[in-house]
């Protein structure tokens, strides 16, 4: 855990979103941590496509895979890769149908922003 004050401005939340609004602060919160500690670089090659750029411990990869499964039980239409080119590059793939790119636009500048907080 870092020491840097952690905020759960849930903008990049789409309406679609089933998840109950009483644990959306928690998961945003979950994302937060995890774009500080795990976020090596942000790399937006589309609108509809994002690369997680993620450090490499077997930690950070059970944590995505944890993450990103409970967040595709809530926003279906999420689609998410988690590739290894190395043993200390891992890489996380987020891709949204053209309806939703605004989504991940806010999900990129939202990794950005805390990473650079840490």
């Amino acid at each position: 855990m870092s020491d840097h004050h952690i905020t759960t401005d849930d903008a990049w939340v789409p309406d679609a979103c089933t998840l109950p609004t009483a644990e959306r602060p928690l998961r945003l919160a979950e994302f937060d941590q995890f774009f500080t500690d795990a976020v090596r670089g942000v790399d937006r090659l589309s609108a509809q496509h994002l690369r997680l750029q993620l450090d490499g411990a077997a930690q950070v990869e059970e944590t995505a895979r944890d993450l990103t499964a409970r967040e595709l039980s809530c926003c279906s239409f999420f689609a998410f890769d988690l590739s290894r080119s190395g043993p200390d590059a891992l890489a996380l793939d987020v891709r949204v149908p053209a309806a939703h790119a605004d989504v991940l636009e806010a999900l990129a500048e939202r990794a950005a922003s805390v990473r650079n907080q840490g």
